[in-house]
């Protein structure tokens, strides 16, 4: 699915400078990794770099296979090397999804409308009887028709795995998917999420600060603050079960 290694990246802002080192990472079909580490210490970073959205200052390898028969290994730096976005733009639109914080849902569409919006965007068809059947999984199929301002909390997190699962990604990036509720919901929103990726072989890569959430995780890699100094932060990934 996704092997990199020796990745590097230096950022610098208002004067401090924020390096993250991964010397290896794995992220292999229908498996959960967890991203865990405190605020600050790149988990974002790394997402964003998985997402494809941010460019390592320098790695020695990145390389994508979506895991489809006709889809060869896809060199990922490379496409960055020679400035080929809508290349990368693709590949984030066709085989990624991507659920935030707070759910990221448009208030103005119904779930369904949002739900349906990557697919259609990605030009899927025959996707809505799929996407009510993960509705159905999830507990949500009653709210579909609603706007995302009159779903509960854990409500509009559920709708926004089923919107990252419509148009049947390779890979969902979770980004503290839990962080807008209690421990209890909590709890119960990973497990669904684990087992609807699980079942459909997706991966799924999640960023959590808590590590009692990804206890069933796959793999778990885990962020280490290395030797600072005034202006410059350090840190590095590595694996840790």
């Amino acid at each position: 699915m996704i092997h990199l290694d020796n990745l590097y990246k230096r950022r610098e802002q208002a004067g401090s400078v924020f390096e993250l080192f991964v010397p290896e990472l794995k992220i292999a079909p229908g498996r959960m990794v967890a991203l865990v580490g405190d605020s600050g210490c790149g988990k974002s970073t790394l997402l964003d770099m998985l997402a494809l959205v941010m460019q390592p200052t320098r790695v020695g390898r990145f390389i994508l296979n979506p895991g489809r028969e006709q889809d060869a290994a896809i060199d990922v730096q490379s496409l960055w090397e020679n400035g080929l976005e809508s290349h990368l733009a693709r590949l984030r639109r066709n085989f990624m999804g991507y659920i935030l914080q707070t759910g990221g849902l448009l208030s103005f569409l119904s779930v369904m409308d949002n739900v349906c919006l990557p697919a259609r965007i990605k030009g899927s068809k025959d996707y809505l009887t799929q996407v009510t059947a993960l509705a159905a999984r999830l507990g949500i199929e009653h709210c579909l028709k609603r706007k995302p301002d009159y779903l509960s909390i854990g409500q509009r997190q559920r709708a926004a795995i089923l919107r990252a699962m419509a148009h049947g990604p390779a890979l969902v990036l979770a980004d503290e998917p839990t962080a807008a509720v209690d421990k209890a919901r909590a709890r119960i929103i990973m497990q669904d999420l684990q087992s609807v990726t699980r079942e459909s072989g997706t991966a799924v890569v999640v960023v959590t600060h808590d590590t009692e959430l990804v206890t069933d995780a796959d793999v778990t890699y885990s962020f280490v603050l290395g030797q600072s100094s005034e202006g410059l932060v350090r840190a590095e990934c590595r694996r840790s079960k």
